[in-house]
């Protein structure tokens, strides 16, 4: 990823064709697209360390924001491959970051981050990162 973290990072979290359905009227893939692209590794991701998104431990996430930095397009066949890093913990928010390669050149086709936030989805409200998931994501 490119970066020194104290935080877990995780190489080739996922691997996805492009299909037809991702393509836009650019005939590149919608930069909405990116954002699943960005799900798909996070899922596997905490499935990686045996959790999900609906449970860290406990609460599940909800997402506070998204960015994504474009820089090649992508097209209809293209696989890509996503690492996972993480970043900015708090006790109850953490960021996750993604950078998303081309197979076929090993280009970065973008990057990105989600903000998230551990969440009670009962109480609806945010809570405290609990501590076994700290754990994994630590490394530990």
């Amino acid at each position: 990823m490119g970066q020194h973290s104290d935080w877990i990072t995780k190489e080739n979290m996922t691997m996805l064709e492009i299909r037809v359905g991702d393509i836009n009227y650019g005939g590149h893939m919608g930069n909405d697209k990116a954002l699943l692209v960005f799900q798909d590794a996070r899922i596997r991701f905490f499935e990686s360390l045996g959790f999900s998104e609906k449970n860290i431990g406990g609460p599940g996430i909800i997402m506070r924001d998204a960015h994504v930095l474009f820089r090649k397009e992508v097209y209809l066949h293209d696989v890509l491959t996503v690492d996972v890093g993480i970043e900015n913990v708090g006790s109850s928010s953490f960021e996750m970051l993604y950078t998303v390669r081309r197979l076929s050149d090993d280009a970065v086709v973008f990057i990105g981050s989600t903000g998230l936030v551990a969440f009670d989805y009962d109480l609806r409200r945010p809570v405290r990162i609990p501590e076994g998931f700290l754990e994994k994501i630590a490394g530990r």
